[in-house]
């Protein structure tokens, strides 16, 4: 196929040639994945590179790099190699003739040890696809990451979330790109410099930003961070979202305040008729818990599923006989919500998301509904052309999965406006997740709304 780019990827392609180490901030959509490998194809015929090294989320890695490589006839003589599988599998892939070498981020660690015992070469180009990976110094792929990048001439980040939970998230990915020059060297005092901390048993429960750091820190790290927003850029369909209020029994709404407060149930019953006990140990157990409580099912402490009401899928069942022409795309949180769907609507053949199979047989209009969780196809995946309806049977709190997720359907090629569901039990923990994921938003919006002023 050949690639007509739009003026803002050539301006983000020319940007990634112009400086060795950079940060991409590109809305979902625009084209992260072309716009890099052009830059990095151009860097490869001029010399400028010679070792190419992409590191991705494992279904990304898996699938979509070797993928938008062998899409576009000027990428077409790129020799991608996919680092993935059993240890074998992965040291042979590195001795594949090759110019680029696709690893998932959860294997830099061992790449990087196997690269450092055998005396292999370092790669001269890295890009790390999703920088928010490596926001957390204390991981291993962050703590890898940094054994590698001294020997790399190039380095870029690729993200459309950079800050999902706020300024805090910054430190870790832009000293993956410049090793600490612009932010400092250490997180402790980059957070002493621009952030309150409060702390209880030298643990900070809470980060808020100091006047002006918002300004100074995006002032910092303007000479190597573009951003782009889709909003600027793309003409697609609306995108409509709605919360789907749902109604409780009485009974289970009773027994779930009860839980509440108590934070145990010895009461509760399986399949069989065995009483099992639920207890939450920490507020954050409690959080999983009445999570699982509002969407009808819940784990025992001995393992046991118990159901607990069918009033989502009620709802769902409500939802599906309204649109009968319409394939949907459901993200679940917990196995026995993926269970209880599938065994629920099993005249529909529904499918879990496991790989390109159903990535294909999605796109081709062939599966009615296809369950995910958010994990495995957040990133990368272009679903759009399967659908046009996404239905949340819980959201979760984490922003930047449930933004990536929906953006699997919403992105360039829809041609039909995209329609949200969110399944929201009412007076249950599901209303707090809603208002998170709001909260959240506007602050990660305001950051990259600010940052493309600056910019």
């Amino acid at each position: 196929m050949r690639f007509t780019p739009h003026d803002y990827q050539l301006r983000a392609k020319e940007w990634v040639i112009s400086h060795p180490r950079c940060l991409l901030f590109l809305d979902m959509g625009l084209g992260k994945s072309v716009v890099t490998l052009s830059a990095v194809a151009e860097l490869l015929t001029h010399g400028e590179a010679e070792r190419v090294l992409v590191v991705a989320p494992k279904k990304v890695a898996e699938s979509t790099w070797s993928a938008e490589a062998a899409k576009w006839d000027h990428l077409g003589w790129l020799r991608v190699a996919t680092v993935m599988g059993t240890p074998a599998r992965r040291e042979a892939a590195l001795d594949e003739e090759a110019d680029v070498w696709v690893v998932g981020r959860d294997s830099l660690p061992w790449l990087e040890e196997t690269m450092r015992r055998q005396g292999r070469p370092p790669f001269d180009m890295i890009v790390l696809d999703e920088l928010t990976s490596f926001k957390n110094p204390r991981s291993l792929r962050f703590k890898a990451l940094r054994r590698m990048t001294p020997g790399a001439h190039r380095v870029v980040g690729l993200t459309g979330t950079p800050t999902p939970n706020g300024l805090k998230d910054l430190w870790g990915q832009v000293y993956c790109i410049d090793s600490g020059a612009r932010l400092g060297r250490f997180v402790t005092h980059y957070r002493e410099k621009y952030f309150h901390c409060i702390q209880r048993n030298n643990i900070i429960i809470r980060m808020t930003p100091k006047a002006g750091a918002e300004e100074e820190i995006l002032e910092l790290i303007g000479d190597i961070a573009i951003t782009m927003r889709a909003e600027d850029y793309l003409h697609l369909p609306d995108f409509l979202e709605e919360d789907v209020r749902v109604m409780l029994p009485e009974k289970s709404l009773k027994a779930y305040r009860k839980f509440e407060r108590e934070r145990i149930d010895e009461t509760l019953r399986g399949a069989g008729g065995k009483a099992s006990a639920v207890s939450a140990a920490s507020a954050a157990a409690l959080t999983g818990k009445l999570s699982q409580w509002a969407n009808g099912a819940i784990y025992a402490d001995d393992g046991a599923v118990l159901p607990l009401h069918e009033a989502k899928l009620e709802m769902m069942e409500e939802l599906l006989e309204g649109a009968p022409e319409e394939n949907v795309l459901v993200f679940y949180q917990y196995e026995h919500d993926r269970d209880r769907i599938l065994s629920r609507f099993a005249r529909l053949a529904p499918r879990v998301y496991s790989g390109d199979e159903d990535l294909r047989d999605w796109n081709a209009g062939r599966i009615r509904m296809l369950l995910a969780h958010p994990a495995s196809t957040a990133y990368g995946l272009n679903m759009q052309a399967g659908g046009r309806w996404i239905l949340w049977f819980s959201t979760g709190w984490n922003l930047e999965l449930y933004q990536q997720a929906n953006a699997r359907l919403y992105r360039q090629g829809q041609t039909r406006p995209v329609m949200v569901h969110r399944l929201i039990s009412a007076g249950t923990v599901d209303e707090r997740m809603a208002e998170a994921l709001a909260g959240k938003g506007f602050s990660q919006s305001e950051l990259i709304r600010r940052l493309a002023e600056v910019l």
